[in-house]
């Protein structure tokens, strides 16, 4: 019985080999024949293509934008941009502290309901 589904195994490999590079080999062969015996050559190409569209020609203005004085006029913008790296960090890990907190609040809360209402059931 294995050496029959061995048997059956390989045929099925070797199947789906030419069926996956069966067409490749195919068309290589068919073309290779083709350029042998026939010299085609291809017209030169002519392009008259219009220039691609630069963002210059579409918006004249849009390119001349700068925005580095951004958020210069309001005092609470200037004065996160004048943190430094290490304080925002401490910043950050302040606001994870917070939220973790809430949520173990959250949690801790939703269990003491959960086992008063078992309790009730019991």
């Amino acid at each position: 019985m294995s050496r029959r589904s061995g048997g059956c195994l390989v045929v099925f490999a070797v199947v789906s080999a030419l069926a996956v590079s069966g067409p490749v080999l195919y068309w290589r062969f068919k073309n290779s024949l083709k350029l042998g015996h026939s010299k085609i050559s291809c017209p030169p190409c002519v392009c008259d293509c219009p220039p691609p569209f630069s963002l210059q020609r579409i918006a004249p203005g849009l390119a001349n934008l700068s925005v580095s004085d951004c958020g210069s006029n309001d005092p609470d913008i200037k004065q996160e941009m004048e943190k430094q790296f290490v304080d925002l960090l401490t910043e950050e890990l302040k606001l994870q502290e917070s939220v973790t907190k809430e949520h173990s609040r959250h949690m801790n809360i939703t269990l003491a309901d959960a086992k008063r209402l078992a309790s009730q059931y019991q």
